[in-house]
């Protein structure tokens, strides 16, 4: 491939104690934690809004907060819940407090809390690069309307879900022996639909523990079409509540996509558009609650499941995880099924935690960088616990860790993993983090 050089002049827009670099789940709660802190702090996101794949992916329900009875991930993330739920934006679907919630009314309420505790936003903006050395960012570069910006901090969280950040930086990343990655699926809301039935009214509500909640009727009446003609690559599928009389969010499709390759995730998200479209019609053929539906929207982006997985201090592995084991320096939970979805085919594996697991905030840090903390699905872990981490809510509780803990080593002017662990977990505990 041919290359150039390109250059242009940067403006300095801010300089900050912590920066973070993306606002879907776990940066915005970043943000948020770093913020009532007392440290100067500000986000960089792509899109005009906040909910990474939640709000741009419609991907549902939040998942999972409560576990064996017991709320297991608190403080911020659970506020933003409860704060949602005021607004008439959430459905909390106990015992698990899975949370079904209306797209808009999410970003209006992640909107809310960010400007309240005092965030600078730079929205509708794409990180492009960052100036650093031995691992350590000074600056981050990102292009808007303005032109080309950066920002100065001392502290940068990557909550950008593919450690783009930490990849600039030439942070080490985790090689699994097991190369295929989890499929990459469009999500779409359906408008008309009779969501009063069995069928849809039950399987729209994510409530029960140790119970996969696809549609099974569905799922078994797609498989005999399969056998006798072609139908586009499907999971499920699991059909979600919007809040709205007669709409549903459908998480269907798939397809096998290398997410960091722009021309193949391009590819697939056309051919994914296409899917959704030919699902659709099966489902208004098949099954009279979908006779009279329609497209309502379908999502912004397609939402990928992974990408990179950062090597960190420590790796989480599938024996720590399972046996729920507690590490000193536990700074959230995770209570989500090891889920792994096949690359191709209808598959899908899920494996159900006994006890809520914890994550250990070596797992957000790396041995080669002494001011990037990670938060979200790029989280240090093999393949089984990765696989039930990378959710919602989990990404929300350790966001809040990472931005509490950015906001210390900004104060105390030391690296992040020579932080003060017993005076975090103690903060921590005080926003209502549940480690116990």
């Amino acid at each position: 491939m041919k290359e150039v050089m390109f250059s242009k002049p940067a403006k300095l827009a801010g300089s900050y104690d912590v920066v973070v670099c993306g606002g879907g789940p776990a940066g915005f709660i970043a943000a948020i934690a770093a913020a009532k802190q007392g440290a100067r702090t500000a986000i960089i996101e792509r899109f005009g809004f906040f909910g990474g794949l939640a709000t741009a992916g419609y991907v549902a329900p939040i998942s999972v907060f409560s576990y064996n009875g017991e709320l297991n991930i608190g403080g911020i993330p659970w506020d933003f819940v409860k704060q949602l739920e005021a607004m008439g934006g959430a459905l909390v679907e106990q015992p698990l407090n899975n949370v079904a919630f209306d797209i808009e009314k999410y970003k209006l309420c992640a909107q809310r809390m960010m400007i309240d505790a005092g965030v600078d936003m730079y929205m509708n903006s794409w990180i492009t690069g960052v100036e650093s050395k031995n691992g350590k960012v000074s600056k981050v570069f990102f292009s808007n309307k303005n032109g080309i910006e950066f920002v100065e901090s001392k502290v940068f969280i990557d909550a950008t879900g593919d450690a783009d950040i930490a990849y600039e930086a030439g942070l080490t990343f985790q090689e699994w022996k097991d190369k295929t990655r989890q499929p990459v699926s469009m999500c779409f809301v359906l408008g008309g639909v009779d969501t009063k039935t069995a069928l849809v009214g039950e399987s729209m509500h994510h409530r029960l523990q140790g119970v996969n909640c696809h549609c099974l009727p569905v799922r078994e009446r797609l498989l005999e079409i399969a056998e006798k003609e072609k139908l586009p690559s499907f999971g499920g599928p699991w059909f979600n509540a919007v809040l709205h009389d007669s709409c549903v969010v459908v998480n269907c499709t798939r397809i096998n996509a290398d997410i960091l390759n722009n021309r193949n995730y391009t590819a697939a998200e056309c051919r994914l558009r296409e899917d959704v479209y030919k699902i659709v019609s099966v489902l208004k053929k098949e099954f009279k609650e979908f006779e009279n539906c329609y497209v309502s929207s379908v999502a912004t982006v397609a939402g990928h499941r992974e990408s990179r997985h950062l090597k960190g201090v420590h790796v989480i592995t599938a024996q720590e995880y399972l046996s729920s084991f507690k590490y000193e320096d536990s700074i959230s939970r995770c209570s989500h099924p090891i889920d792994i979805h096949s690359a191709s085919g209808a598959e899908q594996s899920v494996r159900f935690l006994e006890k809520a697991a914890y994550v250990s905030y070596r797992a957000l840090v790396s041995k080669d960088s002494s001011n990037i903390i990670i938060a979200g699905r790029t989280v240090s872990a093999e393949k089984e616990p990765f696989a039930s981490l990378r959710v919602q809510a989990s990404c929300m509780g350790m966001g809040q860790a990472a931005g509490v803990a950015g906001a210390m080593a900004t104060k105390a002017g030391c690296d992040v993993k020579d932080i003060d662990v017993k005076a975090f977990i103690t903060t921590l505990k005080k926003l209502g983090a549940v480690l116990d």
